[in-house]
């Protein structure tokens, strides 16, 4: 037998028992990493290029505090998945709220707005007036338009008549995007200018933390309403009670990240010897025309920390990017 073979087994058991004491423990802990990272020099580019085919890939949202090696602090939850019995969403969905309805595609507005420029043609509608900046037709039929949706990556397409919705133009609105697919074609210049909006923000005001939303308080309740009915579905952890189109808010029930870290010597010498969730209220609130905030207000007698309302808060706003 070849010599060299023999310490192959030695080998392995060295490089599993010494691979799992990274840092100062057993595990890795990336929270460090989030921490101790330092910024680079950006990127920079040609100066005489063209600034019209460049945006940002990956956008970075502005932090709304400082963070400090001395905070506690926790790295943030990647995005969800889908879950081994849930049904992936669909390329084309229906929002509604009150009288109003209209269609979420899934792509960039850069894609979908040469997509509605085919349906006008296919249709033989005679458009009468095109503003590829706004990503609007407006058509002997009524107005087709195109704009960035709540979510990144999503796009909200619209057919009124006189600023009311048609019913049958959104039907056939949607059979037509449904019978394309998310690369069905590349995104023109033109509509990339669509694509252009700042997203949700997460600030501290005081003790209490909000979201704040720039875009309309119906399209975000619309949004939020959809993704509620389809994430707080768990029962005794995360389940949504209420939704309340004219008050623009939701009743959930939700065990917050305090109830959920509770050692077994806290439950030990606690009133409640298990965790429980609690109902909290997610308040929609217009402060403008294109300006929403999104508030979590404790509706139990339980206790509600800042550090309770931010993690929700940043549960619920990552259900909308």
């Amino acid at each position: 037998m070849n010599s060299a073979l023999k310490w192959m087994p030695l080998a392995a058991v060295i490089a599993l028992a010494t691979a799992g004491c990274a840092r100062d423990g057993f595990y890795d802990d990336r929270n460090i990493d989030y921490v101790e990272a330092q910024r680079s020099a950006p990127l920079a580019l040609p100066a005489g290029r063209n600034v019209e085919r460049y945006r940002d890939a990956m956008p970075v949202p502005e932090a709304s505090g400082t963070l400090r090696p001395s905070e506690r602090f926790r790295a943030p939850s990647p995005e969800r998945l889908v879950s081994g019995g849930a049904v992936e969403r669909d390329y084309v969905e229906r929002r509604e709220i009150g009288s109003d309805r209209w269609l979420v595609v899934g792509a960039d507005p850069g894609v979908v707005w040469p997509q509605l420029q085919d349906f006008a043609r296919a249709r033989g509608l005679q458009v009468q007036a095109s503003d590829d900046a706004r990503g609007a037709l407006e058509t002997d039929q009524g107005r087709l338009s195109v704009r960035q949706g709540l979510r990144a990556g999503d796009s909200e397409v619209r057919c009124d008549q006189a600023g009311r919705p048609v019913a049958a133009c959104l039907d056939a609105l949607e059979q037509h995007f449904s019978a394309r697919t998310a690369t069905a074609s590349a995104a023109s210049l033109a509509g990339q200018q669509i694509a252009g909006e700042d997203r949700l923000r997460l600030e501290q005001h005081g003790d209490d933390w909000v979201v704040q939303i720039p875009l309309d308080i119906d399209r975000v309740w619309a949004e939020l309403n959809h993704q509620l009915e389809a994430d707080f579905t768990v029962e005794d952890r995360r389940e949504l009670l209420e939704q309340n189109p004219q008050q623009h808010d939701f009743l959930v029930s939700y065990m917050t990240v305090s109830e959920r870290e509770r050692n077994p010597l806290q439950i030990i010498f606690s009133p409640d010897v298990r965790q429980m969730s609690q109902q909290i209220r997610l308040v929609l609130e217009s402060t403008g025309p294109e300006q929403t905030v999104l508030r979590a207000e404790n509706a139990s007698e339980r206790a509600f920390t800042p550090e309770d309302q931010r993690e929700l808060l940043e549960r619920v706003s990552g259900l909308l990017r």
